[in-house]
């Protein structure tokens, strides 16, 4: 009897063990470095979005991370950091890392690095680009939908590609609802002075202008916070930024970067790779779009035309520009 329970026993711990068996390979730990751009965490916008999806990737893909910042421009320096610290993918954050990513990359042929905002061909690169000008287009008709005057204005921060495509759209979208919409743009030079946005957007106002739109980070929280002491409406850019001022910004242009960064993470885990070369997120990838409209209240004809110019941009039936000087 004592012989027949002990057999009974291995036999059940045999089918325990077949039963418990992992069906599928553990998961690596896979770790993921970023180096943000110049207005750095906290800006509400680019970074902040970009942080977002990385928190995402942690709790729901137990993936680890951290981050650098580099507000005196130091960007190789801290890149090299990261390599030190062995990641499996770096992340460059913004245009303006560039330069500094490609000279990184190629010192470090194999190390993965994603770049967001900004088109390279070195091979151990994965480019990430939006297309700003359509999400802009949707808010430019908004814009020309909300002005009295027939009168609005654009801030950039870095005269740079990437905000052109910001400005471009947001031209040919008002002018689209209305022709005759006047429309002014100036680049401040610089993401992180709220001074100069708020000097542009006073003499903007001054002279008429009674909407603002900006993609240019903390210099435009300047420009919002004097669009809203004026008493003109204003729209938000990269994240909702209707919290920065809530009695001026109408809504913001949506620029899905967390979105990006945590599908990245997840192709990562899922596949232990990421095989594209380069990627660019639009309106038909809920790469870009428009925060919820607030303050104003659209008339239904106006909200269908938004809702037609988002299908037919889609569709390619409308064609945005993302170029300077061909939307003007």
């Amino acid at each position: 009897m004592k012989k027949i329970m002990i057999s009974l026993c291995l036999i059940v711990l045999l089918i325990t063990g077949c039963s418990t068996a992992p069906t599928e390979k553990a998961k690596e730990d896979y770790k993921i470095g970023i180096l943000l751009s110049d207005a750095g965490l906290g800006d509400e916008s680019f970074n902040d979005s970009a942080f977002k999806g990385l928190e995402k990737a942690r709790d729901e893909l137990g993936i680890l991370f951290d981050y650098k910042e580099a507000p005196d421009g130091n960007y190789e320096e801290k890149l090299e950091e990261l390599v030190s610290e062995n990641y499996n993918v770096i992340i460059g954050l913004g245009f303006s890392v560039q330069e500094a990513l490609e000279k990184t990359a190629k010192q470090h042929p194999d190390q993965q690095f994603i770049l967001i905002d900004a088109q390279s061909d070195v091979e151990n690169i994965i480019s990430i680009t939006f297309k700003e000008q359509e999400g802009s287009f949707l808010l430019g008709m908004v814009a020309a939908m909300t002005s009295k005057t027939g009168k609005i204005g654009f801030i950039g921060g870095a005269n740079a590609p990437v905000i052109h495509h910001f400005e471009n759209g947001f031209i040919e979208g008002a002018r689209y609802f209305n022709p005759n919409i006047e429309i002014v743009s100036e680049y401040a030079g610089t993401f992180d002075d709220t001074e100069a946005g708020a000097a542009i957007a006073e003499r903007y106002i001054k002279n008429g202008v009674d909407f603002i739109y900006h993609a240019a980070g903390f210099t435009g929280f300047g420009a919002i916070k004097k669009a809203e002491e004026m008493g003109i409406y204003a729209a938000g850019v990269d994240t909702d930024q209707f919290y920065i001022a809530e009695k001026t910004v109408v809504t913001s242009m949506l620029k899905n970067v967390d979105q990006a960064v945590f599908n990245m993470c997840k192709t990562l885990v899922e596949e232990g790779q990421i095989s594209e070369k380069s990627f660019s997120f639009g309106l038909a990838d809920n790469g870009v779009g428009l925060a919820d409209i607030r303050i104003i209240k659209l008339t239904s004809e106006q909200q269908a035309a938004i809702e037609q110019a988002k299908k037919d941009i889609v569709s390619g039936k409308i064609k945005v520009t993302a170029e300077k000087g061909n939307s003007q």
